[in-house]
């Protein structure tokens, strides 16, 4: 059995190896990233949902004075706890001074006085934090909020996502995020919304935006969508942490989130193959399945099982569906096209995007030829939208170059290129791009436009659909299209 990956914590009976101390802005950037959600729950739960943006200036606030204090003093030897207690101080200072009304600074107080050390209970204050957590993701999908402002709120407040990665993630403009995030807060401030987990009839209008929040920032760990790493692993343990708490909570023990922790599951198992020791990617084909994680595929498959029960059938299932044929196949030639197509035909049905189309049409290409699959992209719904997608034109260069039109190839990889924001895959692609202006001489073992049996690999510089195998499939990156 491979080793166990980094990104899923041990058993907490395995003591946890001792590692150098992280840089003090290395750590407050850690902290950002994850500890953002839980500090502006825990601030939200005692100040008020109305108060967001107190809270954000709180938080953000206590990130700054953390890289002052720890680059002179040293990092404390419980860095969320020092965070936690000066953004609370800060807090209540904030109500001394008037800045909101009062009747809040007693409960401060009290959650204050709960973060001095006791020995007796350690895990309570965390237990605490990881609830409000929960809560947090809720409210930011309270139904009196846009589904798509719902999504954008949660990976901002709860998340810790940049302006430009979230306008990155739904394919708009940095302004337009900003925009919608200001009337959202202002929405929930004049509604009043509470901070609580519905339950019964109240739950399904929230549910879908809690479950595609959590898909979208594992998505974004699983293909950063920009900076010089491809995989973003403490992005996806985050979401894999509040996906395992929401299943377990009875407001989210539903077919569709066990289904989307199998996707976590199956996709996270491949991680280990998926970049080599200089960081280049690997594409499937070359993967060393003996480095996928076993444990993983095997707890994402009971997930899988766990979420067939009743008749429904969720976005999540279908994709989820995909992981298990990709991560059940023996070998790369055993692979089923046949039904991974099957999957996306269904899921193009029941949940249409340019997105869902561009890895529909790859298995279009590998079941009935690279002809085949350039119809299929000439066929995407609103594609001059998706023009700005790089894997759009990763994918119809690598059908173009299994023609054999290595100019038209080379014209594709290159605006790919252009588009693409990640180091590892602007590396495969300067490659792809070399290939096409050097291309072998055609011969028997050459691609061409035939139906591909499962597992052709073709010639060594004939890789079939690397970067969108590796990436998109079976994750959809953009919700929203």
């Amino acid at each position: 059995m491979p080793p166990r990956h980094a990104l899923w914590p041990a058993p907490p009976t395995t003591p946890a190896p001792s590692a150098a101390p992280a840089p003090p802005a290395q750590l407050v950037e850690h902290f950002f990233r994850h500890e953002t959600g839980r500090l502006h729950a825990t601030l939200l739960r005692l100040l008020g949902v109305a108060n967001f943006a107190l809270a954000e200036d709180v938080a953000q606030e206590a990130m700054l004075r953390a890289l002052r204090h720890w680059a002179m003093g040293g990092v404390p030897a419980n860095p969320s706890a020092w965070i936690t207690r000066v953004a609370l101080n800060l807090a209540r200072d904030a109500l001394r001074h008037g800045r909101m009304a009062g009747g809040k600074e007693p409960a401060i107080l009290a959650h204050l006085a709960q973060l001095q050390p006791a020995p007796a209970a350690p895990g309570d204050p965390a237990r605490e934090i990881r609830d409000d957590t929960l809560r947090l993701l809720f409210v930011c999908c309270h139904p009196a909020i846009a589904p798509d402002a719902q999504v954008v709120l949660a990976l901002k407040v709860l998340c810790g996502f940049g302006t430009a990665e979230i306008a990155r993630a739904f394919l708009r403009s940095e302004a337009a995020i900003e925009k919608q995030l200001t009337r959202t807060k202002r929405r929930i401030q004049e509604a009043a919304l509470g901070f609580e987990i519905p339950d019964g009839e109240n739950l399904a209008p929230r549910l879908d935006g809690v479950l595609a929040a959590l898909y979208l920032l594992f998505n974004e760990g699983y293909k950063a969508s920009a900076g010089g790493r491809l995989l973003r692993a403490e992005l996806c343990q985050e979401a894999y942490r509040l996906a395992t708490l929401l299943v377990r909570h009875p407001a989210g023990d539903q077919p569709r989130t066990h289904a989307l922790l199998a996707l976590m599951l199956l996709s996270a198992a491949r991680f280990p193959a998926r970049q080599d020791t200089r960081g280049e990617l690997l594409p499937l084909p070359e993967q060393d399945r003996a480095r996928w994680d076993q444990t993983l595929i095997a707890r994402g498959l009971t997930e899988l099982a766990a979420s067939a029960h009743g008749r429904e059938l969720s976005e999540y299932h279908l994709q989820a569906g995909i992981a298990a044929l990709h991560s059940t196949a023996a070998d790369y030639a055993a692979t089923d096209w046949g039904r991974i197509l099957r999957h996306y035909d269904e899921l193009a049905r029941l949940k249409p995007s340019p997105v869902v189309a561009l890895n529909r049409a790859v298995a279009v290409a590998h079941v009935h030829g690279a002809r085949a699959g350039l119809d299929a992209l000439a066929a995407i719904p609103r594609r001059a939208r998706f023009d700005s997608h790089y894997l759009l034109h990763a994918v119809t260069g690598e059908l173009h170059w299994r023609l054999h039109d290595h100019a038209a190839a080379a014209t594709s990889f290159r605006r790919a290129l252009l588009l693409a924001r990640v180091g590892p895959e602007q590396t495969y692609l300067s490659h792809l791009l070399a290939r096409s202006a050097d291309p072998p001489v055609p011969g028997p073992t050459a691609a061409s436009d035939r139906p591909a049996a499962p597992g052709n690999r073709g010639a060594p510089g004939d890789r079939p659909f690397g970067l969108v195998e590796n990436f998109s499939q079976p994750l959809l990156k953009t919700k929203n299209l």
